[in-house]
């Protein structure tokens, strides 16, 4: 860092009507799966991933969802153990999710 100004040269803009409809369809989404957390969804994002798990939390443009992991052969059964102990957070970029689906427990 010797103070001199750098030079930059723009690779890629979105147009301003495109940034409109990405805000819209974030804000649509956020408030539909508002209305889910705690609840169990399938989630289809534009490249055609699927994944299963709980609405924990939604916060800056991004969903969180709880992925269960499958079942660890343990030596003893404790009760006390939380739910959320063995899951992953999966953080989803709102914009970028094609489908959700509530599931019926």
């Amino acid at each position: 860092m010797n103070g001199q100004p750098v030079s930059q040269h723009m690779i890629y803009q979105v147009d301003a009507e495109r940034v409109e409809a990405l805000k819209s369809i974030r804000h649509k989404v956020q408030q539909v799966c508002g209305q889910c957390i705690h609840r169990k969804v399938r989630v289809e994002t534009i490249d055609g991933h699927i994944y299963e798990g709980m609405i924990v939390n939604i916060s800056n443009g991004h969903l969180y969802l709880s992925i269960p992991q499958p079942p660890m052969q343990r030596a003893f059964f404790n009760p006390f153990q939380s739910v959320y102990y063995n899951n992953v957070i999966l953080p989803l970029v709102l914009y970028e999710l094609l489908v959700i689906s509530l599931l019926s427990t």
